[in-house]
């Protein structure tokens, strides 16, 4: 079974703003695709229209090459960006009635749910009514309601807002273990370090138009440029070769820019004194890659209002 979601050319407009603009990307089987991007870049709205929520001005979304119908959702897992479960009533109870809606039985759904709520952190609070949970507990219920029916894919819509790190350490690793199962899953966050540490794929958006998208290692290898690192001994000529630019220099550590050549003259310069521990480009972090496509974008919304 290939489960794999596409988004093709897809367009929404609210009035006179234009939500998404020409949106496509891919969410793989067996892998988590990271969804970032600023505030209104148009993430949730994206999730809308792959959940049926909202219907796009222009464009599909297609599970296997077919266009999504309401029946296929179904077969789906979401996570609104708001929270949506019954206040009064119990953690357990309410997941394992989602889970009946799904065509679970009685003793299945319970066991499900309660197996969930264990995975979770949230065992001990089976019985409790989710208006009496903390928000962070909240949302790790909110996590396994979309979860409690073993979903075909899944979308999740800030499942990390408000959890402490060991609660994003529980909820990422369900995540990874799901996508292992076969589901594509599809998240947004703006916790960058998160999205780093667990996407396999990641998708940037800004003012409604993807501006990255691709495996996490192919961007960061594409947005390497030309810093690299050396650890060596004895580096005090390093501020002497032409064409270099020491940016960080600390005992037998130094971060440099350089084109390609001349980091190779300054990898052999090195060698000639002595061995090296280590020498390589610096692969950036997303929040890094993010920060640049921002800045980018940015100038490019400038020069398009100066012409």
């Amino acid at each position: 079974m290939l489960r794999v979601i596409e988004l093709e050319h897809v367009s929404r407009t609210f009035g006179e703003r234009r939500a998404l603009d020409d949106v496509s990307f891919v969410v793989r089987r067996g892998r988590t695709t990271g969804f970032v991007g600023g505030n209104g870049a148009g993430k949730t709205t994206a999730m809308r229209i792959v959940m049926g929520v909202l219907t796009p001005d222009a464009g599909a979304v297609r599970l296997d090459g077919n266009v999504l119908d309401q029946a296929t959702r179904r077969g789906f897992g979401y996570m609104p960006e708001e929270r949506g479960l019954y206040p009064r009533m119990k953690v357990a109870e309410q997941l394992a009635f989602l889970a009946r809606l799904h065509g679970f039985g009685a003793e299945a759904a319970r066991t499900r749910s309660l197996e969930l709520l264990d995975r979770l952190g949230l065992g001990a609070r089976a019985g409790d009514v989710v208006d009496s949970l903390s928000l962070g507990n909240q949302q790790r219920a909110q996590v396994a309601a979309a979860l409690v029916h073993d979903p075909d894919v899944l979308v999740l819509d800030e499942p990390f807002s408000g959890l402490d790190p060991i609660a994003v350490d529980a909820v990422a690793s369900v995540l990874v273990e799901q996508a292992r199962a076969g589901s594509p899953v599809l998240f947004s966050s703006h916790q960058l370090d998160v999205v780093e540490r667990l996407c396999d794929d990641l998708v940037i958006i800004a003012g409604g138009r993807v501006v990255a998208a691709g495996a996490r290692e192919e961007l960061q290898a594409a947005h390497a440029g030309s810093r690299y690192e050396l650890i060596a001994s004895d580096m005090g000529w390093l501020r002497e070769v032409p064409g270099v630019v020491v940016v960080e220099f600390a005992a037998d550590e130094a971060v440099f820019d350089a084109d390609a050549q001349t980091a190779q003259l300054v990898l052999r310069a090195a060698l000639d004194r002595g061995p090296v521990r280590r020498f390589g480009t610096v692969v950036p972090s997303l929040a890094e890659i993010f920060r640049e496509l921002m800045a980018d974008d940015a100038r490019h919304g400038a020069e398009q209002v100066a012409a």
